[in-house]
């Protein structure tokens, strides 16, 4: 059963950081796409950031590209996500994802979520 499960979400001040962080149990396919989705309420679902096996690949949304970076550490079957420079509209739930379901690897068409973590920013 495969299970994953965010940590590392807050609230901070504009122009902070954050480091989330996610931990894949029963998830040992490596050569896969992972990464982070985020809602803010009344907005869909949007993809911030994936990683391809161990880095080969990385994608971005535009929103984010300079200020967050993915990671991946597939010893411990883990996905971070460093988030510099937050502004108040980064605020949103950000969700952990594992499994492409599409060809589409910014797009919320993943087998596997996390419960997700709250990242709230300030101005």
């Amino acid at each position: 059963q495969v299970q994953l499960v965010e940590s590392g979400g807050g609230s901070v001040q504009a122009e902070g950081s954050l480091r989330l962080s996610c931990a894949a149990s029963g998830y040992t396919n490596n050569n896969d796409y992972m990464g982070w989705f985020r809602q803010a309420p009344g907005k869909e679902r949007e993809g911030v950031a994936i990683i391809y096996s161990h880095g080969v690949r990385t994608y971005y949304a535009d929103s984010v590209k300079g200020r967050f970076t993915i990671s991946r550490d597939n010893a411990r079957n883990t996905v971070y996500l460093q988030m510099n420079s937050l502004k108040p509209e980064d605020t949103a739930m950000y969700y952990c994802a594992a499994g492409l379901n599409s060809d589409y690897v910014l797009m919320p068409q993943y087998k596997y979520w996390g419960p997700g973590t709250q990242v709230t920013v300030s101005s």
